[in-house]
Parts: C-alpha cells; sequence; structure tokens
C-alpha cells in the first residue's frame, strides 16, 4: 500500500526492518516526577560535519560516529572521548537489555530532549526533524505524519523505553550492536535527516538478501493491489539479466507479474510474440509486456527536453510497481539503474526513440545529442513516476542488484565479462538517491577503471543530476548497512536509558 492511504508515512524513512532488530531507547526519568534536573544537560558535545566531495562529484558530509559501552561513563563522538554526564550514569545490561542514555546520543547528534510528565510524551529534536512518542502508543510522529512502531514504549523500573532505531534513522543515523565489545555504534554516513533519504544495502546477493532490503523499506501492497515488477528479460544468448533463482521467489511471494516493454532497435524482444519467448525462456513467468495491445501518452510537466512519454497502455493494469534493476554499464547512457529502467523500460518503441532523439523523433534514435538524450530519461523517469502515483492506490519502489557489473547494457547478447567484483542490492524509496548510491559504489570499487571511463565519456551522471532538477528525488542519501542485522542480532534487544 502506499503509506499515506492509512496513516500518512512517509515513504523515504522506512521502518519495518530497522525495528526489526528490536533495538530500544529509555529516554524518561523515573514515573512520579520528571523534573529539568532530570533532563538537564549532558556534557557530551556536537560535532558539526563539515562538507566534502565524493568520487563522483556529490557533496557529502563527513560521517558522525557515536559510540557507548557498556560500563563505561563515557560516551565517544568522532574519537572525541567525554562523560556521559556528570553523574557517571553508566551503560548496563538488566534482565537482558541493554540500556543506555539517549539523551547524550540526541545531544551528540546536536538534538534536544524534553519530557511531559502529564500526557507520558517525550519529544525529540534534531535537524530540523521533530519526533513525540508516548507511551503504550504504536504510533509515533515525525512531525505531523504518523509513524507505524511494532514496539510501543512502555516503562520498565521507572524508566521509558522507546525504539531507538526509529530515532536515529530519523535523525538521518543508523544504528548497530557488537555483542562481543558490549558497544553500541550510531552513525550519520554523511548527510542531514532534513534531506537525505534512506538507501538500504545487503552485501550478499541471495534471496534471503533481496528479501531484506525490500522489507528495510517498509512499504508493502494491499491484498487488492495489482503488482508489477519492472524488469530487463535480457537479450539472448548471454545477457546478464537478473535470474529468477535469485528474484523468483521474492516476486512469487508479493503475487507479482513481471512487465517489460518491446525494444526499439532489433534483436529478439523488438516483436511481441518473439519476445514474450524469449522472457519465459528466461524464467519471467507470469510476465505482460504493457505495450504489446498499445501505447498511450503521458504528460510531463517540468520537462528539460520532454513534454511527454509514451509507454505502454497496459501501465494502467498495476498500481504497486518494483523497479527491480541489474545495475551496469550501458554503451550509450553510460550506466543502467532504476532511472533507466523507468524511463527507457516503460516505454513502447516509439517512446524510446522519443527518448533517445531528446524529443526529436518517434521513428528513430537520432536527435539533439548525448545530453538531451541524458535529459530525456530523466524527464521520463518523473513522467512515469507521477503517473504511477496519480493511479488510486499508486506506489512505486527501487532495487538495484549490483552483480556482474559488466560495462554492457542487458540489451547485449554477448556482454563485456566485469572487471568489477559483485557488489551487492541496494533499495530505497527514492530513484535518484538509489542510483547515486550506486554510482558512488563504482567509485569506490576496485577494478572500476573501465565502468568509470563509460560512464564518464557518456556523460551517465547528468540523467541524475537532471532528474534531480526536475524533481523525481534527491542524490543526498543516507546509505544504510542491513548486513549486522543476522538472525542472532534481531533477537537481541538493545535499550537506551536516560
Amino acid at each position: 500500500m502506499k503509506p499515506h492511504k492509512k496513516n500518512a508515512l512517509a515513504i523515504a524513512l522506512a521502518l519495518a526492518a530497522v525495528l526489526a532488530l528490536g533495538v530500544c531507547a529509555v529516554i524518561a526519568a523515573t514515573n512520579d516526577s520528571a523534573s529539568s534536573d532530570t533532563l538537564a544537560s549532558s556534557s557530551s558535545s556536537n560535532v558539526v560535519a563539515s562538507p566534502v566531495a565524493s568520487a563522483s562529484g556529490q557533496t557529502a558530509r563527513t560521517e558522525t560516529t557515536i559510540k557507548l559501552a557498556i560500563g563505561k561513563p563515557t560516551i565517544t563522538v568522532n574519537g572525541q572521548q567525554s562523560p556521559i554526564d556528570e553523574d557517571d550514569t553508566v551503560p548496563v545490561i538488566q534482565e537482558g537489555r541493554t540500556l543506555m542514555p539517549i539523551r547524550a546520543v540526541v545531544e551528540a547528534m546536536g538534538g534536544t530532549v524534553s519530557w511531559e510528565q502529564t500526557n507520558q510524551t517525550a519529544t525529540l529534536v534534531c535537524g530540523g526533524q521533530t519526533i513525540q512518542l508516548a507511551i503504550g502508543q504504536t504510533t509515533a510522529y515525525l512531525g505531523n505524519e504518523a509513524k507505524a512502531l511494532d514496539v510501543a514504549p512502555v516503562i520498565i523500573n521507572g524508566r521509558t523505553m522507546l525504539p531507538i532505531l526509529f530515532v536515529a534513522e530519523s535523525f538521518g543515523y543508523a544504528a548497530s550492536w557488537n555483542g562481543d565489545a558490549q558497544e553500541v555504534t550510531i552513525t550519520n554516513m554523511g548527510t542531514d535527516a532534513n534531506d537525505a533519504v534512506a538507501v538500504y544495502m545487503v552485501t550478499a546477493i541471495t534471496p534471503d538478501g533481496l528479501q531484506a532490503v525490500y522489507e528495510a523499506l517498509g512499504i508493502a501492497p494491499d491484498a487488492d493491489d495489482k503488482v508489477a515488477v519492472k524488469v530487463s528479460t535480457g537479450e539472448p544468448p548471454a545477457s546478464n539479466y537478473l535470474r529468477q533463482e535469485l528474484i523468483g521467489e521474492l516476486v512469487k511471494g508479493l503475487n507479482g507479474t513481471y512487465i517489460e516493454c518491446n525494444t526499439a532497435y532489433g534483436g529478439q524482444r523488438a516483436a511481441t510474440a518473439m519476445h514474450y519467448q524469449v522472457a519465459k525462456d528466461h524464467g519471467f513467468d507470469p510476465i505482460v509486456l504493457i505495450d504489446d495491445c498499445g501505447t498511450k501518452e503521458i504528460p510531463i510537466s517540468g520537462g528539460a527536453v520532454l513534454t511527454k512519454d509514451i509507454v505502454g497502455d497496459r501501465i494502467d493494469d498495476f498500481n504497486f510497481h518494483i523497479v527491480l534493476s541489474h545495475f551496469k554499464g550501458h554503451a550509450m547512457a553510460g550506466y543502467g539503474g532504476a532511472l533507466k529502467n523507468l524511463s527507457i523500460g516503460y516505454a513502447s518503441s516509439s517512446g524510446k526513440n522519443l527518448i533517445h532523439s531528446g524529443g526529436a523523433s518517434e521513428s528513430s534514435f537520432r536527435g539533439d545529442g548525448q545530453d538531451a538524450f541524458l535529459k530525456a530519461m530523466a524527464d521520463a523517469a518523473t513522467g512515469v513516476v507521477r503517473y504511477v502515483n496519480s493511479l488510486e492506490g499508486g506506489q512505486m519502489i527501487y532495487i538495484n542488484v549490483m552483480n556482474r557489473l559488466s560495462i554492457d547494457c542487458d540489451c547485449n547478447g554477448n556482454p563485456s565479462e566485469p572487471d568489477i567484483h559483485d557488489i551487492g542490492i541496494l533499495a530505497s524509496a527514492d530513484p535518484v538517491a538509489l542510483d547515486q548510491a550506486c554510482i558512488d559504489l563504482i567509485y569506490k570499487a576496485e577494478g572500476n577503471e573501465s565502468f568509470v571511463r563509460r560512464v564518464e565519456r557518456q556523460n551517465g551522471v547528468l540523467t541524475i543530476e537532471s532528474a534531480e532538477a526536475i524533481g523525481l528525488g534527491t542524490r543526498k542519501y543516507t546509505l544504510v548497512s542491513l548486513d549486522n542485522r543476522t538472525a542472532e542480532s534481531a533477537n537481541t534487544a538493545i535499550n537506551f536509558d536516560v
């Protein structure tokens, strides 16, 4: 379902997987009194990170790391240690629960904490965001937006317990627990919460890893939603399309239907009947070629080069779309990810021509040059997202799989062998942030020379820049690793106390 259909959830900050870890915070004083003395300022200092540039040119901020350990009355912020408070409060474990001073943590983030005893409500403010949580209530508020909690805040032994991962990620941080060191680490991956979105990542390219990043988004279809999974069916004989061994279980569990459109360049996927056969040969079943019965024009307002897109008219058969993309290089676009799958992928043959030509032609790729093509992709992607979101219950989410990282697209039946090792699976509610995160990981990868050369020769990052400029999303993101959220750690409750 769309998060706002029932309780106005914001799509950029997902809760499901982060709450699954069961990490909680303790914030209030005693039941009978919560004076200003209880919430007096700690001696921890706020560390402000400075802007830096990522390898691909994206502006980010230096990472902020906060650490607290059991039995130690100190908090460490970016390597600088200071007392938690004047009373030598130490994190402790009681009845299997780890209690830590959330107040010192929030202040280390640059935030403030207050407690209203009458309503038994905690208010946390940081980075332009305000969180309110009440005892016994499974609804929290991020600003004016309701957020569903898996765990209700409760008072145990005079202490108020609330979900710290919800707090951390709402403020642009991630939290992890090291059982061996008895230490909690809370990290800002480089952006402010008020202008960054979450991108979730696992390095395990497995069905379980795919399921994990999907669930981390916290956005799921209703029982009556029609679920489409937009893929590339892959050109024969040896392209790097996503295999059923990886994606089939997730799609089947959601009762999803694969969708795709015919190509505009010939090959074995240009004609409907042959394309259906290739798709089924590659395991994509059930599948609908959304242009098999015709096309439709959708408007694009505010585009850099396009005023319309031409897509398969059976796009209307589905209202919940998972854009599941194999991230790789591309001979024309520089790279292919969520934005290419949204634009070229949803476009009919004439729509593909329109995009490739930068709006000049519906019958040929010839047009106004490389930059116009890249901007047209951003325009078309935006048009598709806006159109799907305008449908009743319309929703789109995005997953990029970074395996078989060839410099060639899945439209190439004989792609070059990859020079980069597999990296992982990433997911976000924002396709711009998702593609930016993938590009940044490419720039950091060993053996990336040929891939980076292809991206830069084609000016591929322009698509991301243009998509941000038109308002499709943001390039600012928080990269949240799910690798440490194993079955063992998921059963370990971490609770923080003032």
